[in-house]
């Protein structure tokens, strides 16, 4: 009928890990705890009612974009995290396909997962159009008229490479927000399977190399709410973007390891460290630099911790990234997150004027690639030539102080997660 059959999972539901497991075993291919496809296979193990009954399967964008069209479709980069894709044909691993439905074949479900999953679709193909019922669940006056031609959805990963224009082998993005994940293009396969990075595609079905974390921002926020709170309740009312400016340029004038404090983010857990739960946590020694440059600094640090883990695995690779560009609502802050993740990942780091607003700047650069591309014409070439080809780019170079602090503050970071063990289990 249309509805969900359960509430909505995201990648904070941390429930998989059996799942996830099994079928990296099985498909000789890493498949995070996230993916639609660990999901339903934990359902499957778990035992759970709802799954003999499932009609169709789809992410966030899927499901917006089924709601406004009626197309069952999702762009390749959003597909490649619900189940492996071959970058040859575009399309969902046919051999894996088969290994799945050999793994659940004693259950005798009335569906394939293929026959519940989106149709893929590239860059550039047409997914349809806004329908009348969704021109309604946009603007019930009836204003906005259906037909409106309609690009494939992507999620914010891949909408965040269009954005920055990272799409093209060597080019790279981070996306900071609520959580941070950092997208590097490749130019050739991994030399073997790592479980901290995940293989998907962009959004015209190149492969790349994900390092996902689950957390970034939230804690910064909350800590920056509390000191709302206090200035409040001293009669002032400061802007929350004023309040952001200030103490994050506080961070570019503290001790560059942050002065021997240390910060952990986990509001939930973070696969690449080996937590399947969270615990925020603000530690300090007697004799660390309590000011507060030095705790902005740390907090800023600690939303780049699990990140520089999982991108020194691609550095071992020797994976050649000619840029790294920057997008998400950490950016907003004009230079502060900039300066301290070129330190922090040793790579030169840009900012687009569209920082903050990464997704709905990206899918839109993907609804006019469909509507205006010459007959030929790659998505690599059209953002080339046809949107950033004016655009001014502000990099910032590593500093080797940053570098350096940095280096000093990781050291405190791994040695310290054994505390953050404790924290999980006893609190």
């Amino acid at each position: 009928n249309g509805e969900l059959l359960v509430p909505f999972r995201t990648w904070r539901n941390t429930i998989t890990g059996e799942a996830a497991a099994i079928l990296s075993k099985e498909f000789n291919f890493n498949i995070p705890q996230r993916w639609s496809v660990a999901h339903l296979y934990q359902s499957i193990l778990s035992g759970e009612e709802h799954v003999k009954d499932i009609a169709y399967m789809t992410t966030l964008s899927g499901y917006v974009h089924w709601q406004l069209t009626g197309e069952k479709v999702l762009g390749v980069g959003d597909a490649s995290g619900m189940f492996p894709v071959d970058s040859n044909l575009n399309t969902y691993n046919p051999r894996m396909l088969r290994q799945f439905e050999q793994l659940i074949a004693g259950k005798n479900y009335n569906w394939k997962l293929e026959e519940i999953m989106p149709k893929v679709l590239t860059a550039g193909d047409h997914a349809g159009y806004l329908s009348a019922e969704g021109a309604k669940l946009l603007d019930p006056t009836g204003t906005l008229q259906p037909g409106i031609p309609m690009c494939p959805p992507e999620g914010d990963a891949g909408t965040g490479m269009v954005a920055t224009n990272s799409v093209a082998p060597r080019t790279g993005n981070v996306s900071a927000g609520t959580s941070i994940f950092a997208m590097v293009v490749l130019e050739k396969e991994l030399s073997r399977i790592y479980p901290e990075l995940d293989i998907v595609n962009t959004p015209c079905g190149k492969p790349v190399a994900m390092v996902h974390c689950n957390n970034c921002s939230s804690e910064i926020d909350a800590w920056i709410n509390l000191f709302k709170e206090l200035l409040e309740n001293m009669g002032q009312n400061p802007g929350k973007d004023e309040l952001y400016s200030v103490l994050y340029n506080k961070a570019l004038t503290a001790d560059p390891d942050g002065g021997n404090l240390l910060s952990y983010n986990y509001l939930s857990g973070e696969h690449i460290t080996g937590f399947e739960e969270g615990r925020p946590l603000f530690l300090r020694k007697q004799n660390s630099s309590f000011t507060l440059g030095n705790f902005m600094r740390t907090l800023l640090f600690s939303t780049l911790g699990t990140l520089r883990i999982g991108m020194d695995i691609l550095a071992q690779e020797q994976v050649r990234i000619d840029r790294l560009l920057g997008h998400g609502g950490l950016f907003k802050t004009k230079d502060v997150a900039q300066q301290l993740m070129a330190g922090a990942l040793n790579v030169p780091v840009a900012v687009m004027a569209s920082a903050g607003e990464g997704g709905a700047w990206g899918i839109a650069l993907l609804a006019a690639y469909m509507q205006n591309k010459t007959y030929g014409e790659t998505l690599e070439a059209y953002l080339d030539q046809k949107v950033f080809a004016q655009e001014a780019l502000s990099f910032i170079a590593p500093k080797a102080e940053d570098v350096e602090g940095f280096n000093l503050f990781l050291r405190r970071y791994k040695a310290g997660l054994k505390i953050e063990k404790a924290a999980v289990e006893n609190y």
